[in-house]
C-alpha cells in the first residue's frame, strides 16, 4: 500500500510537449530531471498552456499516467530557474492542482514537544 504523504513530488519546471505519453515523460524523467522513472515518485509535467497537468509514477507493475484539464482558468505554474527541477511534498502538489501559488504558501513549521 502506498503511504502519498510519504511520497516525493518532482516537478518539472519546463513546459513538456503534451502529446508525450509514459515512453516520452519517461526519458524527460531520466534525462532531463536525473531520476530513476521506477523510483517511488509522482513525477509532474504542465503544459505550455498551463491549463493542463500530467502526473507520471510507477506503480510496482507498470506505470499509471493521471491527466488533468482545467476547463477554465491557469495553473499557478512556478517559473522556471537555474533549477529545472522543484521538489514537492503531496500537500504542496494539492495547492497546486488547486490553483494555489505555491511558491508564496508556507504552512506552519510542525511542532513537537516532550512531555517531561
Amino acid at each position: 500500500m502506498i503511504h502519498w504523504e510519504d511520497v516525493p513530488v518532482y516537478l518539472h519546471r519546463q513546459p513538456v510537449d503534451f502529446r508525450k505519453s509514459i515512453n516520452g515523460l519517461t526519458q524527460v524523467v531520466e534525462k532531463a530531471m536525473g531520476h530513476s522513472a521506477m523510483e517511488p515518485a509522482l513525477f509532474v509535467f504542465g503544459c505550455r498552456g498551463r491549463d493542463k497537468v500530467k502526473v507520471l509514477y510507477w506503480d510496482r507493475t507498470g506505470f499509471c499516467l493521471w491527466y488533468k484539464r482545467l476547463e477554465k482558468d491557469r495553473f499557478a505554474w512556478p517559473k522556471t530557474t537555474q533549477d529545472a527541477v522543484m521538489r514537492l511534498s503531496v500537500e504542496q502538489m494539492e495547492w497546486l492542482f488547486r490553483g494555489f501559488d505555491i511558491l508564496r504558501m508556507k504552512p506552519h513549521a510542525a511542532l513537537k514537544f516532550d512531555v517531561m
